[in-house]
C-alpha cells in the first residue's frame, strides 16, 4: 500500500473522533510546551551568567591571598595578607604570558556631593585596570601613570554613583566629591556594566589611583588582590602556572608548603557557573519531560481503544489482501500524526510562554533551534514508542477472528 493512501486513511480515522484525537494530543502539547519553556529559561539563565562572567574582562586572572601556616597554626586570609605592590611588579617582569597586572586596594566609604550622599566601594588600581576589565570611559578620561606616582586625589566613577549623587544622565566630570571626608576630583565616568556573576552591581564603585587609595583612604601597605590578564585566551593556564611559580619564589615557600595565595581564572569561574546552569537546565527539562511521558501513555491508551473498536475493519482489510505490515504502518502513522501535530502546537505554545515569561517576569530566556529540534524528536519518539504496541497488536489479528468480532 502506498504511503499516501495510508496517510489518507490515518487522517480519516482521526477525523472521525476529533475531540478524542485532540484530547490525546493535549498530553503531547503540554509536554512539548513545558520542555520548550523550561529549556528556554535554563538556556537564558546560562547565557546571562556567561555574559556576566565575560564582563569581568579579557583573559582575566584574579590572585587572592590564601590561608597560611604560622607556627603550625592554620590562619585564614583575614589574619594574614602577603600580597604587595611589589608582587605585581615582579609578576609583570618575570611572567611572559601575563599581559598586564595591577594591585587592588579596596575599601567601603560614604561618598558626599552637596546634600547628596551614597555608600559605595572604592577601588585603588593602576590605570591599566580598565584595559584588563575591558571597560570603557563614557565621559572624561582615565587617570594616568603620573597620577599614580603622585597619589593624586582624582577618581572615575560608575554609573550607579552618577545616578545617585548627580542624577540620571548627568555629566559630573570636573566636580569635587568627598570620600571619607577627603576631596577627590571626578575626571571620568564609566560605561555601564551591569551585574556580575554573583549578582553584584559592577557600576556601584569608584576607581582611584592605587597609591591614593593605599596612602590616603586605607593606610595599608598590602594589596587585597592582584588583577591580571593573559596575553591570549589559550595562554591563561600558562600565565597561571608562571604566576604560581613566581609568587612561590617571592614568598620563599618550600616545596612542602602550600601556596599562601589563590589564583582564579575567568575560565574556572565560567566552567563552574556553566556546570551549575547546565544542571539546572537538565533538572527543569527532566521535570517537564514527565508531561511527555504522560502524553505518550495517553496515545497508547487511545490507540488500543481504536484497535478494539476497528477490529472488524482490520479483519476486512486483511481478508481482501492487506498485509500485516500495512496495518502496522497505518496505526503507527496515526500515532505519529497525533504526536507530531501535538508537537507543532506545543512548540508554538512553548515559544509564546517563554516570551511571556521574559516580558512579565523579566527573566532571560533563549529559545534555541536545538531545543525546538529536540522537542520534535521527542514527540516523534513518543509516537513511535507508545504507538508500536497497539499497531503491532492490530497487525497480528487473525482475519477470521476479526471478521467474527462484534
Amino acid at each position: 500500500m502506498k504511503i499516501s493512501n495510508t496517510l489518507k486513511i490515518a487522517f480519516r480515522s482521526l477525523g472521525r473522533n476529533k475531540l478524542r484525537s485532540f484530547l490525546t494530543m493535549l498530553g503531547i502539547i503540554i509536554g512539548v510546551a513545558a520542555v520548550i519553556a523550561m529549556l528556554a529559561v535554563g538556556q537564558g539563565a546560562r547565557d546571562s551568567v556567561q555574559a556576566q562572567i565575560a564582563s569581568l574582562g579579557t583573559n582575566v586572572l584574579i590572585i587572592l591571598p590564601g590561608a597560611v601556616n604560622q607556627g603550625g597554626v592554620r590562619m585564614d586570609v583575614t589574619a594574614v595578607n602577603r600580597l604587595t605592590e611589589d608582587d605585581a611588579t615582579v609578576v609583570s617582569q618575570q611572567c611572559p604570558a601575563v599581559a598586564m597586572i595591577t594591585p587592588i586596594a579596596r575599601t567601603g566609604a560614604q561618598i558626599v556631593f552637596g546634600s547628596q550622599n551614597w555608600h559605595t566601594v572604592v577601588y585603588g588600581a593602576y590605570p591599566n585596570y580598565l584595559q584588563i576589565r575591558d571597560w570603557q570611559v563614557l565621559n572624561g578620561s582615565m587617570f594616568t601613570d603620573m597620577d599614580e606616582r603622585g597619589a593624586t586625589k582624582v577618581c572615575v566613577i560608575g554609573n550607579t554613583i552618577v545616578t545617585n549623587l548627580f542624577g540620571e544622565g548627568a555629566n559630573p566630570v570636573g566636580q569635587i566629591i568627598r570620600i571619607k571626608n577627603l576631596p577627590f576630583k571626578v575626571i571620568g565616568t564609566l560605561a555601564p556594566k551591569g551585574q556580575n556573576a554573583y549578582g553584584q552591581d559592577q557600576d556601584d564603585f569608584i576607581l582611584t589611583p592605587f597609591s591614593s587609595a593605599e596612602k590616603k583612604l586605607i593606610g595599608m601597605i598590602y594589596a587585597q588582590m592582584l588583577l591580571a590578564s593573559a596575553t591570549t585566551a589559550p595562554e591563561i593556564e600558562e600565565a597561571k602556572e608562571e604566576i604560581t611559580q613566581t609568587m612561590r619564589s617571592r614568598h620563599k615557600l618550600t616545596p612542602v608548603e602550600d601556596d599562601d595565595f589563590t589564583i582564579r581564572t575567568q575560565t574556572d569561574i565560567g566552567n563552574a557557573a556553566d556546570q551549575t546552569s547546565q544542571t539546572m537546565t537538565i533538572l527543569l527539562a527532566s521535570i517537564a519531560s514527565i508531561s511527555l511521558l504522560v502524553g505518550g501513555i495517553g496515545i497508547m491508551n487511545i490507540m488500543l481503544v481504536s484497535v478494539t473498536e476497528r477490529t472488524r475493519e482490520i479483519g476486512i482489510r486483511l481478508a481482501v489482501g492487506a498485509r500485516g505490515r500495512d496495518v502496522l504502518l497505518q496505526f503507527l502513522i496515526e500515532a505519529l500524526v497525533v504526536s507530531f501535530a501535538g508537537g507543532v502546537i506545543g512548540v508554538a505554545i512553548g515559544v509564546i510562554t517563554s516570551q511571556t515569561l521574559s516580558r512579565v517576569q523579566g527573566w532571560a530566556v533563549t529559545v534555541s533551534p536545538q531545543s525546538i529540534g529536540l522537542a520534535f524528536l521527542s514527540a516523534a519518539a513518543i509516537g513511535i514508542f507508545f504507538g508500536w504496541y497497539p499497531a503491532r497488536k492490530a497487525a497480528n489479528l487473525n482475519p477470521i477472528d476479526a471478521l467474527r468480532y462484534e
